[in-house]
């Protein structure tokens, strides 16, 4: 759903007591062009919204409603809730609750996740009593407890005669079973707190996806950090695997071996740092780029854990997982900000037009991480293009994400089969662009790439990943990858949805799920060639 820019406009410029004239005047349009945008009649980007931001003086992320754009997603997500999907919403309803009752909307989302996490827990519990071999073990004990305390007070109970001694032997074994199952029932709760606090948060992803809206990707810290690295590294030696191999000797005694066996058997990765010996080992078949990037990202956190603390300081993240997901992204970004110095790698991006081919050959770097590199340039004042980003397997099943807000994306699993992401693996190393539409009217530029690490030997499967990079269409003309296109002709576009469930395109023909409609009719997807009813032999 896009936010309202054209309001937001007008209502700043009224703020300010800037004629609507005046304005036009000053960022080189005419005044029935600005009235069009104003009134959410033409959509503004790239340049031009850049112009109307600083005249304004106002941040683009205020116009353009990030933290709005992203309370809606979490909306739509809630809204398509089984639970509630079958209600009848109107079709502006999450928009204006946004709009008029931000808090309710909040509250509203807060509670479709805590509604989440609980439903995951429940199904946690289930898996856990189905496959855990220790809790089966000690249910079938407390079963057998229950059934031995049950047989000895039957006798008791129905055999009247029985003499004292064998009374008191009835008693002293349901007193020994009572004993034993409350030591069983201790054991069996102990069990449940101690993967209650594993499963306390059920989607970590989630949790990172939170910090790095609330930091809008961008984190200051780390950023000057890696300024001050970047130009430690370049005073013995200009930046790369060289200079990097020497100075970790030098200053931390780590010693970079590349290809033979790593210190644990069948490892499956491509790198490894072995602290205990203070080795760094890359496999033999990667990349320079990748030994640049890791071999970065390593120096990075040797030499500034205090920034990459202070960047997880405020962060929410309530389990182990996502503690150590979110420390591993922290040390990327830094890695990626001292192979890419943002003021110089923001300047040839925009020089280029964002070609991620020519910015790869530049940085000696991959296309995945230029790709990561380009989604964090939001800094207040030198901005780059607001992008998302996803990597997907060849399944279909979303890996990695960097959330837009604004854009939909489904938290897990896969997304709109008719997106970039997938029509790249019809055309490995090429890429793929495509303007798309949702069917609340917006749009966006998809880049799309297969990306492959390479094989050591013949028997190694090639297993190719698909990189997407997303940015609404308003920015699309400040890049390379709009040349030849009509971005107002929107017959052109491709329509689309987030998913298959989450989509409300009813005569898509790709879909391959059942569509969750608001008013609750039934779908026509997969419906059976006679009414449900009407049955062969029924009378006419």
């Amino acid at each position: 759903m896009r936010a309202p820019i054209g309001f937001r406009i007008s209502n700043r410029r009224k703020s300010l007591k800037i004629s609507q004239a005046g304005l036009a005047r000053l960022i080189g349009i005419s005044p029935s062009y600005l009235n069009l945008i104003e009134n959410n009649k033409r959509d503004i980007g790239g340049a031009l919204l850049n112009r109307v931001a600083a005249h304004l003086d106002i941040d683009i992320d205020e116009l353009t409603g990030q933290s709005e754009q992203k309370l809606l997603q979490d909306l739509e997500e809630a809204f398509a809730d089984p639970m509630v999907e079958s209600l009848p919403f109107q079709p502006d309803e999450r928009r204006e609750l946004v709009a008029q009752y931000p808090a309710s909307a909040a509250a509203l989302a807060r509670l479709h996740r805590a509604y989440g996490n609980a439903v995951s827990n429940a199904d946690a519990y289930a898996d856990r009593l189905r496959s855990d071999p220790l809790l089966s073990q000690l249910l079938h004990r407390i079963v057998s407890g229950v059934t031995a305390i049950r047989s000895s007070a039957e006798i008791l109970e129905d055999v009247p005669d029985l003499d004292d001694a064998e009374r008191q032997r009835f008693l002293s074994a349901i007193g020994r079973e009572t004993r034993a199952l409350s030591d069983v029932a201790r054991n069996l709760i102990g069990q449940f707190d101690t993967s209650s606090q594993i499963r306390r948060s059920v989607s970590p992803v989630r949790e990172i996806d939170d910090l790095i809206i609330e930091r809008d990707n961008h984190f200051p810290t780390l950023e000057h950090a890696a300024e001050e690295l970047r130009a430690e590294i370049e005073g013995h030696g200009a930046f790369g695997v060289a200079t990097l191999t020497a100075l970790l000797d030098k200053r931390f005694g780590v010693t970079v071996v590349v290809g033979g066996p790593p210190d644990e058997e069948d490892f499956p990765g491509q790198y490894r740092f072995e602290s205990a010996g203070r080795r760094m080992w890359f496999h033999g078949a990667t990349t320079l780029a990748t030994r640049q990037f890791q071999l970065a990202r390593l120096f990075g956190e040797l030499a500034a854990p205090d920034a990459i603390a202070e960047a997880l300081q405020s962060a929410v993240l309530s389990t182990p997982t996502a503690r150590r997901l979110a420390s591993r992204a922290i040390g990327s970004y830094l890695a990626g900000a001292m192979v890419f110095p943002y003021e110089q790698v923001l300047e040839d991006a925009e020089g280029c037009a964002y070609d991620i081919d020519h910015l790869r050959q530049v940085y000696h770097a991959s296309y995945e991480q230029v790709a990561h590199r380009l989604v964090t340039l939001r800094r207040p004042g030198q901005q780059g293009i607001p992008f998302g980003f996803l990597r997907s397997d060849p399944a279909g099943r979303l890996t990695k994400h960097f959330p837009l807000p604004g854009l939909l994306l489904p938290n897990s699993g896969h997304a709109c089969p008719l997106w970039a992401i997938y029509g790249a693996f019809r055309t490995p190393d090429v890429s793929t662009r495509q303007v798309v539409r949702f069917s609340d009217g917006s749009r966006y530029l998809f880049l799309a790439r297969t990306v492959q690490r390479r094989t050591a030997s013949f028997r190694e499967q090639v297993v190719a990943s698909s990189v997407m990079l997303a940015c609404d269409v308003l920015h699309a003309d400040r890049t390379i990858y709009a040349t030849g296109l009509d971005l107002n002709d929107l017959s052109a576009d491709v329509p689309v949805g987030p998913s298959c469930r989450l989509c409300t395109r009813r005569d898509c023909a790709s879909r391959q799920e059942e569509t969750l409609s608001p008013s609750g009719d039934s779908s026509r997807t997969r419906a059976p060639l006679l009414p449900a009813a009407f049955a062969l032999g029924d009378p006419g």
